[in-house]
């Protein structure tokens, strides 16, 4: 049904299609600006590793994003998660989390996954626990115009 490869120059235009509103690309990353460019993708890469995208077998279109970052004592944090809009609630979800898992804890000997997610993002905490994600911490991020946004970190074990 799904299957996963690393990023490539030439996907970087469907990713930056992804997200649907500016608060959508906020729980993506709060350094993107709405809309989502291939340059803004290519600048976070740079402190990033296994960029890696989820492909629907049956039509061969890139339909999930996520990589990896900040990978040390045995820690790996998980970022820029976004899926299509036309897959959620189909399970690629699910299979982009548990491939980044496999690579943070093969490639990188990580017993542990981190992510950050949005205090607002519902449906996003929701998922995220169902997969067995704990909260572990909480920060409170100030970003443009005074305003700040409650983080939750949640760790799942590998």
């Amino acid at each position: 049904m799904y299957a996963h490869r690393p990023l490539l120059k030439e996907d970087l235009e469907t990713i930056s299609s992804f997200p649907q509103s500016a608060e959508e690309l906020f729980y993506v990353s709060p350094r993107f600006q709405y809309p989502l460019t291939p340059d803004q993708i290519m600048k976070v890469l740079e402190n990033r590793f296994e960029p890696t995208v989820i492909l629907d077998e049956e039509s061969g279109q890139v339909i999930a994003y996520a990589n990896l970052y900040d990978i040390k004592d045995e820690k790996c944090w998980l970022g820029n998660v976004i899926v299509s809009s036309s897959f959620r609630g189909k399970g690629a979800a699910a299979y982009l989390l548990q491939t980044m898992k496999d690579k943070a804890k093969t490639e990188y000997g990580a017993l542990q996954l981190v992510l950050s997610c949005a205090s607002t993002n519902s449906r996003g905490l929701a998922f995220y626990h169902k997969l067995g994600f704990k909260p572990i911490g909480m920060r409170i991020n100030n970003i443009e115009d005074q305003q700040r946004v409650i983080t939750f970190q949640m760790m799942v074990e590998l």
